[in-house]
C-alpha cells in the first residue's frame, strides 16, 4: 500500500474516533446547545478556515472574531479553537497529502518530529525566553520571505525556487530537528504554519510540499489534544458544531482555489503569509515588553505612596 494513502487512512480513523467522542458529549449536553448566534459562528468558521487552508492560520482570527462578536466566553476560547477546528484541519491534512508529490520518508519523519516535539519538546522550549523566540522568528521570516521573492523573480544570487519533493542526508536531519522544535513551540502559542513554510523553502523544496507537512502535523496534534477539552467540557458546544460543519466547507472551497494556482503564484502567497506572520510575532513580542494594566497600577500606587511619605 502507498505510504501516503496509509497515512491518510490513519488520520481518517483518528478523526472518526475524535468525532464520535465529541458527538457523545454533544448528545449528553444537548440542552446547552443553542443557535442564537449560529449564522455568525457559521461565517466565522467558513472564512477563517479558508484562511487556514491557505496557510494563514485560524486561531488568531477566530479568537478576534469571538471577542468582537461576543459569541463565545473568553475562558473557553482555547478549547473551542482546538475542538472546533479538529475536523476541518484533519480534512486539510487529508486533502493536502496528495496536493503535491512528496517523498514518503520525508513526510513521515517531519510529521513524527512535530508530534514528538509537541509531546516532549514543550518542556524544553518553555524554558526559552518567548519574547526572544518571537523576535527571532519575526526577523527570520522576513529574511526568508525576501529570499523566496528574489528566487521566484530570478533576482540576485539566490538561485531558483526549489523543486525538490523530499530531503536526504544532512538536509533531512536539519528538517526533522527544526520541525521537532516547531511542534514544541506550537504548544506554547507559536504557530507552526509560516515557520514550516519558511523551513521548506530554505531547504530547497517545492513550496507546495509545506502544505501536507504542516497540515498533517497540526491535524494529528489537534486530534490528540481535543479529547482533554471535550472530557473537561471546556469548550463552546454550539460554536464547535458550526466551526466543524462550515469550517469543512471553507476548507474545500479554499483547497479548490489552491489547486488552480501555479507554483510561482503559490510562492508569492506564501511570502505574503510569512510577512503577515512576522508582523504578528513582532507585535506579540512588543506586547510582552510592555507592562500590563495591573503592573502599571501597582507602579502608580508605589509612586503615590512614595509621594505621601
Amino acid at each position: 500500500m502507498n505510504a501516503v494513502i496509509l497515512l491518510r487512512i490513519v488520520l481518517i480513523a483518528f478523526t472518526i474516533c475524535s468525532a464520535l467522542f465529541l458527538i457523545v458529549d454533544l448528545i449528553k449536553h444537548k440542552d446547552e446547545i443553542h443557535f442564537k448566534k449560529g449564522i455568525t459562528l457559521a461565517l466565522i468558521g467558513l472564512f477563517t478556515n479558508m484562511l487556514d487552508t491557505w496557510g494563514i492560520g485560524c486561531f488568531a482570527t477566530q479568537s478576534a472574531c469571538f471577542k468582537f462578536t461576543k459569541s463565545t466566553n473568553d475562558e473557553i476560547i482555547p478549547g473551542t479553537l482546538n475542538v472546533g477546528n479538529t475536523i476541518p484541519v484533519a480534512l486539510e491534512g487529508i486533502l493536502f497529502m496528495t496536493f503535491v508529490d512528496i517523498d514518503p520518508l520525508t513526510l513521515y519523519l517531519m510529521l513524527a518530529a512535530a508530534a514528538i516535539g509537541a509531546l516532549v519538546g514543550s518542556g524544553i522550549v518553555c524554558k526559552w525566553d518567548l519574547k526572544t523566540v518571537r523576535y527571532a522568528l519575526s526577523v527570520g521570516l522576513v529574511i526568508l520571505a525576501v529570499a523566496l521573492v528574489c528566487k521566484n523573480a530570478g533576482v540576485g544570487p539566490f538561485g531558483a525556487v526549489g523543486t525538490a519533493t523530499g530531503l536526504s542526508g544532512i538536509k533531512l536531519v536539519v528538517g526533522v530537528v527544526i520541525n521537532f522544535f516547531l511542534g514544541a513551540l506550537m504548544m506554547i502559542g507559536v504557530g507552526l504554519y509560516a515557520p514550516c513554510m519558511a523551513l521548506v523553502g530554505a531547504l530547497g523544496m517545492n513550496i507546495g510540499v509545506a502544505f501536507p507537512i504542516m497540515m498533517g502535523s497540526c491535524a494529528f496534534l489537534m486530534n490528540a489534544s481535543c479529547f482533554k477539552f471535550i472530557k473537561e467540557g471546556k469548550y463552546d458546544r454550539t460554536a464547535t458544531i458550526m466551526l466543524s460543519i462550515f469550517g469543512c466547507i471553507g476548507v474545500v472551497i479554499a483547497y479548490k482555489v489552491a489547486c488552480f494556482l501555479s507554483l510561482s503564484t503559490l510562492t508569492y502567497i506564501v511570502c505574503v503569509v510569512m510577512i503577515i506572520t512576522s508582523a504578528t510575532f513582532f507585535r506579540d513580542a512588543r506586547k510582552m515588553s510592555m507592562p500590563s494594566e495591573s503592573e502599571r497600577a501597582q507602579k502608580e500606587l508605589q509612586k503615590s505612596g512614595a509621594m505621601t511619605d
